[in-house]
C-alpha cells in the first residue's frame, strides 16, 4: 500500500525520532568498529549492507529496537478531518491501562467486578463465533439506589467471558449530612439489594430475558481482607423459576476501604431480622387479604368468577401484592407529557410469556420494571403498570384495570379519573384514549344510549401504588359500570394501610426498587438512513427477480417526509397537521397525466428484511413495489423515532408515479 508522499515524511521523521532516543545510530557504529576490527583486517575485503545487518542480528540489536516498538492508533491525540484517518505512531511498549474514572473522596462506592461465567448449559454445544461473524449475545443490567449499569455484549457460550467492573455509589445525600463519609454500621442499614437482569440478544435483535436476580452485596462489609467473591446462581424466568441457567463470578470490595470492619455475625443478624420482619408484613397483609376476599364473596357469590387480582407472579415465580407493580415515576426530561409517555409505553414490543406446551393458556408474569425496560418488551400488564406509573408521576389520579376484552380474553390497561369526574381508559399497547359514558340499564327504551368505542367487556378490580378497589356493582360489564370509586355500595376497597405495609417504598426488603429510566442511545438520523439503503436494495432485488428495472426518485422520496412526521404527531397528540403541504407538494411534483400511489407503515423494530416482508404482505403496498408501467419512479422514506430505553417508533412509506396509459 503507496502511502502519500506528507505521511511517507512523517513517518520517516517519527522512525528518526526513535532511533535517536534509543541512541540506535551509535549502537551501530559501535558493532560496525568491531566487525571491522576483527572481520577485516586480515583481509581488508569490502564489508557489504548484509554482513552488517548479520552482524547487527547476531548482537540481539535489531530484536531489542523490534520489542521497544509498537503500532498503534492514537484515537486522542490526532486531530480530527474531514475524513479522518488513523495516524501511525510509534510508542513504548507499556501494559494496557483500564479507563479512569472520576471518584468523589468523601464518597462510598461498592465496586462490582463480573469475572467470568460458568455452567451456562444451554449454551454447551455453541460454537466459538468467528472473527467478525454476528452472534447471540448475552448483556448484564444492573440497578442500585437509582444507578443504572449496562456491561459490554458478549458471545452466549457454556463460560461467557464477562469482564466488566461497576462503581456503584453507596452513599446517598438523603441518609443525612452530604459531606460525612458513610460508615459500615450506616451501610448496614441500606437493604437495597442490587438488582442484576441477563438479557440474551439473537442473531435477529430478538431479546430475551435468560434470569433476574437480587443481589444481597452487604456480605462485604463483614468480609475480613475487605474482599468477597460470590459466585451467584441464576435461575431461569417464568415457567423456569426453578432451574439453573447459570454461574456467575463476582467480586465486591468497597472504595475507600473501610476502617474497621463488622463481624460476620452481625451483618448476618441484620439480615436474618430484615428477611423476620419481611416474612411477617407478608404473612400480616397475606391473613387480612384471605379476609377481605372472604367478605367481598358474601355480598355476591357470583363474584366468584369475576377477575379480582390481588396477587401475581413476577418473572421468578415470586407472588407480590399487584399494588407493588406500580409507583410514580417521573421521567425527567425524557418525556414531556402524558400522552408523550404513552406512546412511549405503546412502542415498547408487546409479547405474551412464553407457555411450555400447547393448550392455549395464558402463562402469567408480571416483569419487574427494570426486567421490562432492559428487555424492551412485556405482556400487556407490563405496559399498563409502566404506563400507570408515569401517569401517576405526572399528578394524575391513575387505576390499572383488571378485567377481559373481546371472547371473554383476560386484560389490563389504565383508567384516569378527570376532578369534573371524566374517566379516561388508556390502552397501554396502542396509545389509544377512550371516554367512559356508562350506559344507564334503567332508562327506558327510547332513551339514545352512548355507543362504546373501547374494546373492553368487564372489569373486575382497579388499583394503584395506594388503593385497591373490587367491584361489587350487580354487572361487572364496562359499559354499564359506575367509575365512582369513593362509592362503597359499588367498589369495595382495601385497607390503605394494609397496602402501605407492604407496597411502599422501603416497606419491606423483598420490594424490588423502581429504576430511573435511560435516555435514548440510537442515533435517528443514522438509523433512518442505514434502514432505507436497506429496503431500496431488497425493492431493486424484489423487482429484478419479476424481470422489472427500478428507477428511485430522490426528491419524491424526501417530500414524504412531512407525512412521517404529521403520522407520528398525530400518534402523539392526537392532533393531524400539514396535510395540506403534503398534498401540494405531491400534485407539484406528480406531473399531468402521472399517478401517484403511497403506502405508509408503523413498525416497532428496526429490522428492515422483517419490514420489508410484512410490507409485501399487504396487496397496496405490493402493488406500489411490483409497479409496472410507463415511466415508473419509485420512492421510500424512512424516519426513526426515538423514545426513552431506546425504544423507537418506525414509519416506512413506499410510493410511485407513473404514467397512466389507457
Amino acid at each position: 500500500m503507496a502511502l502519500p508522499p506528507e505521511k511517507a515524511s512523517e513517518l520517516k521523521q517519527i522512525i528518526r525520532q526513535q532511533l535517536t532516543r534509543m541512541d540506535v545510530h551509535g549502537r551501530i557504529r559501535e558493532v560496525l568498529a568491531e566487525t571491522i576490527r576483527e572481520e577485516l583486517a586480515p583481509e581488508h575485503q569490502q564489508l557489504s549492507a548484509e554482513d552488517l545487518m548479520k552482524a547487527l542480528r547476531r548482537r540481539g540489536i535489531i530484536d531489542d529496537v523490534m520489542k521497544e516498538l509498537t503500532f498503534v492508533t492514537d484515537m486522542n491525540d490526532r486531530e480530527m478531518t474531514s475524513t479522518p484517518k488513523p495516524s501511525i505512531h510509534f510508542v513504548d511498549r507499556q501494559p494496557p491501562v483500564l479507563q479512569k474514572t472520576n471518584i468523589d473522596p468523601t464518597r462510598r462506592y461498592l465496586y462490582l467486578q463480573v469475572l467470568g461465567g460458568k455452567a451456562f448449559l444451554e449454551h454447551l454445544q455453541e460454537p466459538e463465533p468467528l472473527p467478525g461473524q454476528i452472534c447471540s449475545t448475552f448483556t448484564l443490567c444492573l440497578h442500585f439506589r437509582n444507578q443504572r449499569f449496562r456491561s459490554k455484549p458478549v458471545p452466549c457460550a457454556c463460560e461467557p467471558d464477562f469482564h466488566d467492573g461497576f462503581l456503584l455509589e453507596v452513599h446517598k445525600d438523603s441518609l443525612g449530612d452530604g459531606s460525612k463519609m458513610v460508615d459500615a454500621t450506616t451501610m448496614l442499614s441500606i437493604c437495597d439489594p442490587v438488582h442484576m437482569v441477563l438479557i440474551k440478544t439473537d442473531t435477529f435483535g430478538e431479546t430475551t430475558l435468560v434470569a433476574s436476580y437480587f443481589l444481597e452485596w452487604r456480605s462485604v462489609l463483614g468480609a475480613e481482607n475487605r474482599v468477597t467473591n460470590v459466585a451467584v446462581e441464576l435461575l431461569g424466568v417464568g415457567t423456569e423459576s426453578k432451574v439453573s441457567v447459570g454461574v456467575l463470578n463476582i467480586k465486591l470490595e468497597m472504595y475507600p476501604q473501610l476502617n474497621k470492619t463488622l463481624s460476620q455475625e452481625i451483618v448476618n443478624t441484620q439480615l436474618a431480622l430484615e428477611r423476620q420482619k419481611t416474612a411477617e408484613k407478608e404473612r400480616l397483609f397475606l391473613v387480612y387479604a384471605k379476609q377481605w376476599w372472604r367478605e367481598y364473596l358474601q355480598i355476591r357469590p357470583s363474584h366468584n368468577t369475576r377477575l379480582v387480582k390481588i396477587f401475581a407472579q413476577d418473572e421468578n415465580g415470586i407472588n407480590r401484592p399487584v399494588c407493588s407493580y406500580v409507583r410514580p415515576l417521573r421521567a425527567g426530561r425524557l418525556l414531556d407529557t402524558p400522552r408523550q409517555a404513552a406512546r412511549f409505553v405503546n412502542v415498547l414490543g408487546y409479547e405474551r410469556a412464553p407457555v411450555i406446551g400447547g393448550g392455549g393458556g395464558k402463562q402469567e408474569q408480571w416483569c419487574t420494571l427494570l426486567a421490562f425496560l432492559c428487555r424492551n418488551k412485556g405482556d400487556c400488564e407490563d405496559h399498563a403498570n409502566l404506563l400507570c406509573s408515569l401517569l401517576l408521576g405526572y399528578g394524575l389520579e391513575t387505576f390499572v384495570c383488571v378485567g377481559t376484552k373481546a371472547k371473554g380474553v383476560p386484560h389490563t390497561w389504565v383508567m384516569t379519573c378527570g376532578t369534573d369526574g371524566t374517566i379516561t381508559f388508556w390502552e397501554s399497547l396502542t396509545g389509544h384514549r377512550y371516554i367512559h359514558n356508562p350506559i344507564n340499564p334503567d332508562d327506558p327504551p327510547l332513551v339514545e344510549q352512548p355507543k362504546p368505542m373501547y374494546p373492553y367487556r368487564t372489569v373486575g378490580c382497579v388499583f394503584n401504588h395506594q388503593k385497591f378497589l373490587g367491584n361489587c356493582q350487580p354487572s361487572d360489564a364496562v359499559e354499564v359500570c359506575v367509575f365512582d370509586l369513593h362509592d362503597e355500595s359499588k367498589w369495595k376497597p382495601m385497607s390503605g394501610e394494609a397496602i402501605k405495609s407492604v407496597c411502599s417504598p422501603g416497606a419491606t426488603t423483598s420490594l424490588p426498587p423502581f429504576p430511573p429510566m435511560c435516555a435514548s442511545t440510537i442515533d435517528a438520523a443514522v438509523i433512518s438512513n442505514e434502514t432505507e439503503l436497506q429496503l431500496r436494495i431488497l425493492v431493486s432485488e424484489h423487482r429484478k427477480d419479476l424481470g422489472l428495472t427500478t428507477v428511485w426518485d430522490d426528491q419524491l422520496s424526501y417530500l414524504l417526509s412531512p407525512a412521517l412526521a404529521a403520522y407520528e404527531l398525530e400518534r402523539t397528540t392526537s392532533i393531524s397537521a400539514g396535510n395540506e403541504e403534503f398534498q401540494d407538494a405531491i400534485r407539484r411534483a406528480v406531473p399531468d397525466g402521472h399517478t401517484f400511489k403511497g403506502f405508509p407503515i408503523h413498525f416497532v423494530y428496526r429490522n428492515a428484511r422483517r419490514a420489508f416482508s410484512t410490507c409485501l404482505r399487504s396487496p397496496f403496498c405490493e402493488e406500489i413495489i411490483c409497479c409496472r408501467g410507463d415511466q415508473v419512479r419509485l420512492a421510500v422514506r424512512v424516519r426513526v423515532f426515538t423514545y426513552p430505553e431506546s425504544a423507537c417508533a418506525v414509519w416506512i412509506m413506499f410510493a410511485c408515479k407513473y404514467r397512466s396509459v389507457l
